[in-house]
């Protein structure tokens, strides 16, 4: 059993597909068409990022500049957060949403928000599965060691699991960044609507690779046995 040439496998992973091509296309064009609308504040990502993360009492948490496109992300354990240099020093509506949200993951880590936490720890062992556990089961089919499927499988079940718990996580640091944004007066309403859809269209990514990561499982699953009778 092959996954690149069965049949079954891009049967089920057709409409994954198709969702995670739909929501890369989708958070790319929304990012860059609200990327041309400022903001009236004149905020960059950078400014609001530092001004929310003062008006929740977090001064110590640092903002900072990375490299690429779209990469920003909070570091917990270093606690900085880094903006790509489209949010970083853009005014723009989608500039803002996106330093909002990662502020919104910085506030989650400093209240202890449990999924988060939960994620934070499931972390190495996600690594692990995403690293190893297709070689273990691919290893396990072709030696037709079955224990060692199953292995495979536990491993890449983590993955399943660290991607689920990763959807209220996002969701969450999303609704905090709106939240936030609305009720400190950082942004208009007319302009949190950009915000809004920025930040759906992100979540699309994750809700797809959670969806991919399922489907895989399932696959897996079905092709070991475990589901649905063995199908050689």
């Amino acid at each position: 059993m092959f996954y690149g040439i069965d049949p079954l496998y891009w049967m089920m992973m057709a409409p994954v597909l198709i969702l995670s091509l739909v929501a890369t296309v989708k958070v790319k064009s929304t990012f860059n068409k609200y990327s041309k609308v400022m903001s009236a504040s004149g905020m960059t990502g950078a400014d609001a990022a530092r001004e929310l993360l003062r008006r929740n009492g977090l001064t110590s948490i640092t903002v900072t500049e990375t490299g690429g496109f779209l990469s920003d992300h909070y570091d917990p354990s270093k606690k900085v957060i880094r903006l790509s240099p489209n949010v970083f020093r853009s005014n723009s509506v989608a500039a803002i949403g996106v330093a909002a949200h990662e502020t919104g993951h910085a506030i989650q880590h400093a209240k202890a928000y449990s999924p988060l936490a939960l994620r934070n720890t499931m972390v190495p062992v996600a690594n692990i599965g995403s690293s190893l556990s297709w070689i273990i089961i691919f290893a396990g089919f072709i030696l037709g060691f079955m224990g060692l499927v199953k292995i495979g499988i536990v491993l890449f079940s983590a993955v399943v699991v660290f991607q689920v718990i990763t959807l209220p996580v996002e969701f969450n640091a999303s609704s905090r960044a709106k939240e936030m944004l609305a009720s400190y007066g950082l942004i208009s309403q007319g302009e949190l609507q950009g915000v809004r859809k920025v930040l759906s269209a992100a979540a699309m990514t994750y809700v797809a690779a959670a969806a991919s990561s399922i489907m895989t499982l399932l696959y897996f699953l079905i092709r070991a046995g475990l589901l649905g009778g063995r199908d050689d």
